[in-house]
């Protein structure tokens, strides 16, 4: 009779009684690849829907929040692109070479982040008494940043490392121009309204996933082998179906003034609602077909509905590229995903390589073809401020003080008081 008392075993363990009447463990089976397969795509599925949904709920609750949003995403991009080029075991002899890489950054995203702010807040920034010198000097005490950084860079090269460190000085800046600068122009469509962020991705997006059910169904011919899973047929289907989608979420999107009109309040949300005077690409036009045609018939349509069709097919065409390119990179340096910050999908960047380079051309068509140029309030105060003198300055608040009370649209009091604190007028 055994001396020792075996206790049941966990539920779950596997157990097998040997020979000699001792119980020995035996390694659980290894899952096969359809197991394998099968629990990825769930956690891929989850945690889609999980980050759809924080999209929304942020989108709607106001721009500050989305805003946020791709800041986090440069950081972690950002580190991710500087992870896969980096070799631990030789920056760790060498000073700086880390903390250059997250100095860099910080005055890459002063400088554009700064120029954001005083460009679509004049009206803020340039009447505080604090930020209005940082504001009329914010491109120099930029390039000082970036001098103090190279300096620095130079000051800390070592003999025997020369090619390592220009290495990572020349991926550092690399980085930043592909994900930093070209995050920054989605900021700015940011700004200038919030369908000039939200249509480009969605079409990334939808492009995205009718090249995959597309290639799956009747995907023959491969595309490029960088993506050996990339078919002709699913990027040709992929097209028509991005096309299809832009038409009608624009037509969505044009009718609410929160995704139409450009950002002056920071504050607001999907309930507060934005007022503007809508860019007349939103407004619906009348088009008539050439005469050869005999048809006489008028049509109603908004300018947009013809712009969203070459959002359309860059997202569709030209987008993919950034993808192929971004597969290209992972190669280079054998790894699979550039992180794992999202279970199942891998990196930040492995699910950004499109939108960066399409939100790159939403800002630069934008500001090419659809954008109206008006004066505005904070134009107006940044000439004043920079291009007159204190006297002239004086002279305009008169005049203007002078012309609203002409208009009736302030009281003849306000001039008196005008006059009366700013003294004399000048001969």
């Amino acid at each position: 009779m055994s001396e020792v008392s075996e206790g049941p075993s966990e539920p779950g363990s596997p157990v097998k009684a040997g020979m000699n009447g001792k119980v020995e463990l035996t390694e659980p089976p290894e899952p096969t690849e359809y197991e394998k397969k099968k629990q990825t795509f769930i956690t891929r599925t989850i945690w889609t829907f999980i980050m759809i949904a924080f999209f929304f709920v942020a989108m709607f609750s106001g721009h500050i929040y989305i805003i946020g949003i791709i800041t986090t995403i440069q950081i972690i991009s950002f580190k991710e692109v500087i992870a896969i080029a980096n070799f631990p075991s030789r920056a760790k002899g060498l000073k700086f070479t880390r903390s250059l890489n997250w100095y860099f950054l910080g005055t890459a995203m002063y400088y554009l982040y700064g120029e954001s702010v005083i460009y679509y807040f004049k009206h803020i920034v340039l009447v505080d008494k604090v930020l209005l010198p940082f504001a009329t000097h914010h491109r120099f005490i930029s390039f000082m940043l970036y001098t103090i950084g190279f300096v620095f860079f130079v000051g800390s090269l070592q003999k025997g490392h020369y090619r390592f460190q220009f290495t990572q000085f020349a991926w550092t800046h690399m980085a930043l121009y592909l994900i930093v600068v070209q995050a920054h122009f989605v900021m700015n469509n940011i700004f200038e309204g919030m369908i000039w962020f939200f249509l480009p991705a969605s079409l990334v997006i939808t492009n995205d996933i009718f090249a995959y059910i597309c290639g799956i169904a009747f995907g023959r011919t491969q595309l490029i082998k960088l993506s050996p899973k990339k078919t002709v047929e699913g990027f040709v289907g992929a097209w028509i179906f991005t096309v299809i989608f832009g038409i009608g979420m624009t037509n969505v999107l044009m009718r609410y003034s929160y995704f139409i009109c450009p950002v002056d309040d920071l504050g607001a949300n999907i309930f507060t609602g934005l007022t503007c005077t809508p860019n007349p690409v939103f407004l619906q036009q009348a088009y008539s077909l050439p005469a050869w045609t005999h048809i006489t018939r008028t049509f109603y349509i908004a300018p947009m509905q013809f712009h969203i069709l070459v959002f359309a097919t860059f997202a569709s065409l030209i987008a993919p590229f950034g993808g192929f390119f971004a597969s290209g990179l992972k190669r280079t340096f054998k790894v699979k995903d550039f992180g794992e910050s999202i279970p199942g999908h891998g990196g930040i960047t492995d699910r950004m390589d499109c939108q960066f380079i399409m939100g790159f051309f939403a800002f630069m068509y934008y500001q090419s073809f659809i954008a109206v140029y008006k004066a505005s309030v904070g134009g107006v105060m940044e000439m004043a401020i920079q291009g007159l003198t204190g006297e002239d300055q004086i002279e305009v608040v008169r005049g203007l003080a002078k012309y609203l009370v002409n208009q009736g649209v302030v009281a003849e009091a306000v001039l008196e008081c005008l006059n009366g604190e700013l003294g004399p007028r000048r001969r």
